[in-house]
């Protein structure tokens, strides 16, 4: 005859048994992370395409010159970017499509000056692209189409277009949007009128800006 303490034993070991022949229900096929998310994982740092972004704009002590006057002014406005893909490095950068650009200044004595976008940006050549992941770093090259209307007392106001576009670039920023980073002028920028596209008759000399954070 068995003893209990066996018996006890043989019915524990049956039930593990039992237990361990049962079917267990099948894993589901893994499910895939939204398009959205796995962007987000993969470019943490850059802004969402399709996203708009304003910025107010600065540019103390900015240098214009106009038939032989040098105009010393402060121009005060903002800026609208529009974030698209860049097909040429879509990890590391994106472009920057400009719908919106406007800044003026008022010259001491009377009159202003006012530069804003004169076209549409239908290929943009802005780039805002990350040169460090740690810390997050960028470089961003704005390329906008430019008029720039001088309104001076006494005469009808002047419009005159950029015989090529304004170039702005700031590198090592901390993040995008900027937030009180300086933005500089690649290069003079001169102006004709409309008749005359050809020929210089003002130039933007210097445009150091600040841009965010005022």
């Amino acid at each position: 005859m068995l003893s209990p303490r066996l018996v006890r034993a043989l019915a524990a070991g049956a039930a593990a048994v039992a237990l361990a022949a049962l079917p267990t229900a099948a894993a589901g096929p893994a499910t895939a992370a939204p398009a959205s998310t796995q962007a987000a994982a993969r470019f943490p740092l850059l802004p969402p395409i399709g996203a708009e972004v304003p910025s107010s704009m600065l540019a103390i002590n900015s240098l214009f010159e106009y038939r032989g006057t040098a105009y010393t002014v402060d121009f005060r406005g903002g800026i609208k970017q529009r974030v698209d893909v860049n097909p040429d490095d879509p990890i590391n950068s994106v472009r920057l499509r400009t719908v919106g650009f406007r800044v003026s200044a008022e010259i001491p004595g009377g009159g202003s000056i006012t530069l804003e976008q004169n076209d549409v940006d239908v290929d943009p050549k802005s780039i805002l692209r990350i040169t460090s992941h740690f810390p997050p770093k960028f470089d961003e090259h704005d390329v906008i189409p430019v008029s720039a209307t001088v309104e001076l007392p006494g005469k009808d106001p002047v419009v005159l277009n950029g015989i090529e576009p304004l170039r702005l670039s700031a590198t090592g920023l901390s993040q995008y949007p900027a937030r009180g980073d300086r933005y500089l002028l690649d290069r003079v920028l001169d102006f004709a009128t409309l008749d005359r596209p050809g020929t210089p008759v003002a130039r933007l000399v210097t445009f150091d800006s600040k841009r965010g954070g005022l």
